[in-house]
């Protein structure tokens, strides 16, 4: 969503350098995200999520997830969509050493 709104990348946000990040909440991070977003006048059209992961199996999780992210961009359950896959027991998320995870944002602009 940053880089959709010429906000730069994440890192420029929440530096890894900064202490005040270390095992932030992310639901913190993206509230802050999504308040810069509508201060420069967008609103959610739809978000795609995909997890990838190994272990734990997602799919008991996938409707909590999609209600907690529309909650916090002001959306609804039918503009997220959470999908999750595995890579097949292949680099570090098939060996279940971490979790990866990818998005992609329609904004609209409602306000100039």
């Amino acid at each position: 969503m940053l880089g959709a709104i010429g906000e730069g990348d994440i890192g420029r946000h929440f530096p890894d350098t900064d202490p005040e990040f270390k095992d932030a909440d992310s639901a913190k991070l993206l509230e802050h995200v999504w308040k810069i977003v509508k201060e420069k006048g967008y609103e959610l059209v739809n978000i795609d999520c995909t997890i990838i992961a190994q272990q734990p199996k997602m799919a008991p999780h996938i409707e909590a997830m999609r209600e907690r992210i529309a909650g916090l961009l002001e959306g609804t359950p039918d503009q997220v969509n959470v999908k999750a896959t595995t890579t097949e027991k292949l680099g570090f998320p098939g060996r279940g050493e971490g979790i990866a995870s990818q998005a992609t944002v329609l904004l609209k602009q409602t306000e100039k």
